[in-house]
Parts: structure tokens; C-alpha cells; sequence
């Protein structure tokens, strides 16, 4: 039988009590399994008291903070459902997420005190909780709240098929879809990556990567948990920062986007001693070989590549270290009790589970394993198209070759992929839209060495007078946009390229921005 959540963290607190579990750098907070114990039942009891029941929503809309590492078990020992929210997105963006989630609590603090501040007065039946000193008139203490609850455990009937979180992400017209994943889901998902990163109970992990998404939730963070291994907790990103704490912390396994890990290979590196890292985890998107060669020669660092999408928990496959050169630009093999399979796209529908293409050729990439969602949250005809005949189908294209291994070709809905995060280019479209002088746009994604994509808009002026300028100064002011999607290069042209029936063909400019970059590109 699998278990939950819950049992996975009250269990290695009966083997590790004294082992040193989490430390907060911001807060300068270091805390025992036991001790840790102590504050998620505190947690736990205190949100109890505030009325949250098994089933209802917790938010948090936080940086990497040892509260929501003490919230992401609290709720599930509860039974509560946890809703981690992207610090990233503006006012509107969490509005909305709020309004269709409903949350009984939200947790945030004083960096993004702000956009709650924008947005509060219209959750009234919310309890807003602030994790810094001295909150806003609408906003209780949490720290309070915490300390003055019992620290004795919550005795509550929570099952591995009982829902343990919702998150959050984007869907193919820009409005985010709730996620419902189960207890056992993650459960499994933290199995299959003890076993494809080998974690031991002696390693340190870097919590660097935002932990509001899965990869660094489920793919780093829980697992850790789950075999007894120590967690260090850095609230943002920070090259220099995550050398230093390599360094004296003596982190053994780190999880980064390639974009990370390319910014760490930008500092001093004689400067620190690293040779305790083992293990470098990536996502999101491929890694270039020349930078898995310069990771494993000034790092010293092996290198395992996770594949996946927040449905299916996230991870789908993995490139192991040995393959990393070999296979370079591939994602690898279908994770343990998972099937990848590359079936005929159907433009009137779902693809075809049985229509599968022959090795080397393109199609939709779709999957099944014990980690799938259950569907989206209030979306039942999104879910019935996302999981037609029992398979996930991700929109993603690609083929798989002669050994079984995927490659990821192309997006079926033209996301941007920069810096590790996702990005839809309608959502980027719309904002451009508004501005008088814009009489059409499109927004794809041009390559870059640093973040993977930049976020590129073609355009086409209503105004001739129209400037650079006065379109990233509506993007910046954008309450509807959050900083990360904003467009980092304008291109005007006359008119955009469009098929008969009046759609842009984003492949057309996909091969002018990519002559352009291969022109600039040194020999």
C-alpha cells in the first residue's frame, strides 16, 4: 500500500529525531527532524483552529522559506490541500488563482506584501497569514499563530487516494489550470527519484530553485525528506550564494535549470571549495553539450536530466549521467512504471493512444504511470481532452528512436521556455494588444545561451511612431504580466506571416529568428 505525505515525513522523524533536517539561510534557522516535529504540528493544530477542514485549500505565495517547507506537511497531515502560487505573477495573475482556487488560508510575506495588498478586500472569507514581523491591518501573524498552538499530533484520517495538492499552471490560452495531484501520486514520484538520483539519508540538498514548482518540490525537496536527507533552504537564487553555501554546507545534490547551472559556471569558481557536490538534477529544458562538458570539468559535477510536466507530477523520464554526452539534446528513458509513447497528432481532437508513429518520426508525446493527475481542478472538459483513453497528452512533439529514447522536438501550443519557466506567448500577446499604436503582434520564443528562450515580439505598427520603449513600459506597468514574460526584444515588421485560414505561422518567424541567431553566433 502506498502512503501519504503525512506518514512520509512522521516516519523519518521516528528514525532521524536528532539528524538536522532543514536550514533556513534567511532566517538563520536550523531545526532537528524532531524539532521541525514540533512546528508542523503546531502548524497543523493552528490551522485546524483557524477552521480549515480535510479537503479545503491553503495557499502560500512565497519565496524558498522554511514555512512553506512547514506548511507543505502541516497540510498533509491535515489533509488539507496545499496550493503553492508562483511568486512571480502579478496582482491580477493571483487574483485569479485565488478565485478559483478559494483558499481557506493564505500565507505570504513581506517581499510580495504588495500584490496581496492589491488584491486582498476581494477574498473576504480568505484568513490572510504574514510570516514577517509587524503585518498589514488585514493580515495575522503566523508566527503566532504557530507558537500559541498545541505541538501535540493531529489525529486525522487522511488517505493515500484523499487529494494533497493543487498547483497551478498555465494552459493553452493562457489561463492557469489547476493541477489535482493524490498523496500516493508524490509518494510514488519521490520513489522513482531516490532511485534515479540515488539519495542517501547523509546528503544535502540544495533548495535554490523555486519551490513552488514541482520539479524542485517533488524532484529534489520531498525525497530528501523521505529518506532521512537534510534540506537547505535558499529563499532566491543567487550564483555567488549558492557557491558559498556548496561550500559550507557541503551540499552533496542540487537541483537548477540549465539557465542556473550556466550562472554558476560565470563566477570565480577558485574561489570556493565545491567538491562535495555529486549530483546536478536539471530540468526544463535540454542542457547543451559544450555546458554538461564545463559542468563536469569545472564543477566536477554528474548530471541527471528529468523531463516532465506538472500533470504528470513532473518527471516522465530521465537522461542518465552515462548518457549525457552520448545522447546529448535527448530527455532521456521513461521513468520506472511509466510509458512514453509518440502517437499521430489529431487536429479535430485527442491523438490516438493506439496510433503510434514508427521510431525517428515526430508526434505528440503522451504518457501514462502512477504519478498522473487526476485532472484539473474545475475543468472537466480540459480534463476529459488531457487524459483521453487513460494517457496524458501533453501537447509537447517528438519522437522516440531506435533505443527508446524521447526527444523533445517541439510545443504544440508554441511555449517559451525561459529561464526554466513556462511561457505562453497569447498571454504576452494580449497585454501588446492593448496598446493603441499596435496594430498586430506575435510573441515566440528566440534561442539564448543563458536562459534557454528570450522572449521575442514581432510587430506591427498601427502608429508609425510607435517605439520600443513604449511597449516595455506597458509591460512593466501591467498588472495582468508578470516581469519573467515580458518581451526582452521587439522586431517590426510590415506584416506577420498567415496561412489561409488567418493564423500566424510562428514557424516562419521561429526560422528568421533562428538564421539571425546562427548568423551572429561565433564560428
Amino acid at each position: 500500500m502506498t502512503t501519504t505525505i503525512g506518514k512520509i515525513f512522521d516516519l523519518t522523524v521516528q528514525k532521524y529525531p536528532q539528524k538536522e533536517a532543514v536550514y533556513d539561510v534567511r532566517k538563520n534557522l536550523r531545526m532537528t527532524y524532531s524539532e521541525w516535529n514540533v512546528e508542523v504540528n503546531r502548524l497543523a493544530n493552528a490551522l485546524l483552529h483557524e477552521g480549515v477542514k480535510k479537503g479545503d485549500l491553503v495557499s502560500t505565495y512565497l519565496f524558498n522559506t522554511e514555512e512553506l517547507a512547514t506548511t507543505f506537511f502541516a497540510c498533509a497531515k491535515i489533509g488539507a490541500v496545499f496550493n503553492p502560487i508562483n511568486f512571480r505573477l502579478m496582482a491580477e495573475e493571483v487574483a485569479y488563482i485565488l478565485e478559483d482556487a478559494k483558499p481557506k488560508v493564505v500565507i505570504f510575506e513581506k517581499a510580495l506584501e504588495s500584490t496581496i495588498a492589491a488584491i486582498e478586500k476581494r477574498f473576504p472569507k480568505s484568513a490572510f497569514w504574514f510570516i514577517d514581523e509587524d503585518p498589514p491591518a488585514y493580515a495575522a501573524s503566523y508566527h503566532h499563530k504557530v507558537k500559541t498552538s498545541e505541538s501535540t499530533a493531529v489525529n486525522a484520517e487522511v488517505s493515500e487516494n484523499d487529494l494533497y495538492a493543487i498547483m497551478y499552471t498555465s494552459g493553452t490560452t493562457g489561463r492557469p489550470k489547476g493541477v489535482m495531484h493524490l498523496h500516493r501520486d508524490m509518494a510514488e514520484q519521490s520513489l522513482i527519484v531516490i532511485n534515479a538520483t540515488k539519495l542517501h539519508p547523509h546528503d544535502i540538498g540544495l533548495v535554490t530553485a523555486p519551490m513552488f514548482h514541482c520539479a524542485e518540490l517533488h524532484c529534489a525537496y520531498l525525497p530528501r525528506v523521505h529518506v532521512g536527507a537534510k534540506n537547505v533552504i535558499l529563499h532566491q537564487f543567487q550564483a555567488q550564494k549558492v557557491l558559498e553555501l556548496v561550500e559550507s554546507e557541503k551540499i552533496t545534490k542540487l537541483f537548477a535549470a540549465p539557465t542556473m547551472w550556466n550562472m554558476l559556471l560565470q563566477e570565480d569558481l577558485s574561489k570556493y571549495k565545491i567538491d562535495s557536490l555529486t549530483l546536478g538534477l536539471y530540468g526544463a529544458a535540454p542542457m547543451a553539450p559544450a555546458l554538461v562538458r564545463a559542468c563536469q570539468e569545472q564543477l566536477g559535477v554528474a548530471l541527471v536530466q528529468a523531463y516532465g510536466m506538472t500533470e504528470m507530477g513532473p518527471a516522465i523520464s530521465f537522461l542518465s549521467e552515462d548518457d549525457q554526452l552520448t545522447k546529448a539534446g535527448s530527455a532521456g528513458q521513461a521513468c520506472l512504471n511509466h510509458e512514453v509513447r509518440v502517437v499521430r497528432p489529431c487536429e479535430d481532437g485527442p491523438s490516438d493512444p493506439d496510433d503510434r508513429m514508427p521510431p525517428g518520426e515526430n508526434g505528440e508525446i503522451i504518457v501514462q504511470g502512477p504519478c498522473m493527475m487526476t485532472g484539473y481542478y474545475n475543468r472537466p472538459e480540459a480534463t476529459e481532452h488531457a487524459l483521453y483513453k487513460g494517457w496524458y497528452h501533453s501537447g509537447d512533439i517528438g519522437y522516440l528512436d531506435d533505443e527508446g529514447y524521447l526527444w523533445v522536438k517541439d510545443r504544440v501550443d508554441d511555449m517559451i521556455i525561459s529561464g526554466g519557466e513556462n511561457i505562453y506567448p497569447r498571454e504576452v500577446e494580449d497585454i501588446l494588444y492593448e496598446h493603441n499604436g499596435v496594430l498586430d503582434v506575435a510573441i515566440i520564443g528566440q534561442p539564448d545561451e543563458r536562459w534557454g528562450e528570450l522572449v521575442t515580439a514581432f510587430v506591427v505598427r498601427k502608429d508609425p511612431t510607435l517605439t520600443e520603449d513604449a511597449l516595455e513600459e506597458l509591460c512593466k506597468n501591467s498588472e495582468k504580466l508578470a516581469n519573467y514574460k515580458r518581451p526582452r526584444k521587439y522586431i517590426f515588421v510590415d506584416e506577420l506571416p498567415r496561412n489561409a485560414s488567418g493564423k500566424i505561422q510562428k514557424f516562419m518567424l521561429r526560422k528568421q529568428i533562428e538564421e539571425l541567431y546562427s548568423e551572429n553566433q561565433p564560428s
